[in-house]
């Protein structure tokens, strides 16, 4: 497995919240003064921060890789209301990155002139561990299986052919609106599901001459997985109870699954035959293929450090920063 690139992304607090917040941010470090514990990251980006500075940290990168033929799968982590939906979709004046991703992989397409390409994409939810197909939202309770021809797949999942920026976000325009939302006190529009955003893009040279079959060519395939995971959070924060304790319950024991499962990867449980529990979670055994391997992988962690968040902010106490930031593979990811 590849390094995890882990950046953080500082939600601006109110004049208020900066003013009582007990953390302090020194260059790609998180400290509370007088403590002895200190998190440092590949990269901190404070209140002044754009967009597009986190998606050029690595993100465009493991783009560009894609389109070369290597998988890449980027999440975006944090608790409820950390920001986590500006970053990856954005707005209007200032791009998400999944947008801008999405861009500049046609982009890179353009330029190689001597392959020709084949891009389809996918959108999938998995809300209290069933997989639903928000590209088509009749599609429900999807199942994942898995073939020698194929590897791990979603059963029934629609692969939308796509050939431009716009009709891919048009696409994920309309998935967006199907996916399940609630309100929690934290947050009146609270991501309630993981949604995986996938790109699979195909590509062969181009025969020299038009007229020759070049069907038997080998034929390079990649994934891009763009993963927004639905937001850490306490029941008792939250004031959950009936069906939203339920979701954050599943959200919660998902999550606690990926901080296992990178974990045991950055320990080197794989290559060694040792067991990583893929198959404990619906969000890790679909992402599998993307995170075993030479698969390139980042974390864009969006948290807030005003004094009421900082249960959920504190690495030792988060689940999947806890476990990347032990592996020997981050710079204590947090």
């Amino acid at each position: 497995m590849e390094r995890i690139h882990v950046s953080v992304r500082s939600k601006p607090l109110s004049p208020e919240d900066a003013k009582s917040s007990p953390w302090r941010i020194s260059g790609n470090s998180i400290f509370i003064p007088n403590q002895p514990a200190k998190f440092e990251f590949d990269r901190i980006f404070g209140n002044e921060c754009h967009t597009l500075e986190i998606y050029e940290a690595r993100t465009k990168n493991i783009v560009s890789a894609a389109v070369q033929g290597f998988n890449g799968t980027v999440f975006a982590y944090g608790q409820t209301s950390s920001g986590k939906t500006h970053t990856m979709r954005g707005s209007i004046t200032e791009p998400g990155v999944i947008p801008m991703s999405v861009q500049d992989l046609f982009n890179f397409i353009e330029k190689e002139v001597d392959r020709e390409f084949l891009v389809r994409m996918s959108y999938m939810e998995i809300y209290n561990e069933e997989i639903n197909d928000l590209l088509v939202p009749e599609h429900r309770k999807l199942q994942i299986h898995e073939s020698i021809e194929r590897g791990i797949f979603v059963a029934g999942l629609r692969e939308e052919i796509v050939a431009s920026p716009d009709q891919v976000l048009e696409l994920m325009d309309f998935g967006e609106s199907h996916r399940h939302i609630g309100e929690t006190n934290m947050n009146l529009y609270s991501s309630r599901s993981h949604t995986i955003f996938r790109m699979i893009i195909e590509s062969r040279e181009k025969a020299e001459d038009t007229k020759t079959d070049n069907s038997c060519d080998a034929v390079r395939v990649s994934v891009l997985n763009l993963v927004d995971l639905a937001g850490s959070e306490r029941a008792a924060k939250t004031g959950a109870e009936g069906v939203r304790l339920k979701e954050g319950s599943h959200i919660n024991k998902s999550l606690m699954t990926l901080g296992t499962v990178i974990k045991k990867l950055s320990e080197g449980a794989e290559s060694q035959g040792g067991h990583v529990p893929y198959r404990d979670s619906k969000l890790t055994r679909i992402l599998q293929p993307a995170l075993g391997g030479n698969a390139n992988t980042a974390m864009i962690c969006n948290i807030t450090l005003a004094q009421v968040s900082r249960p959920e902010t504190t690495p030792s106490r988060n689940t999947v920063l806890r476990d990347t930031s032990d592996s020997k593979l981050t710079h204590g990811l947090a």
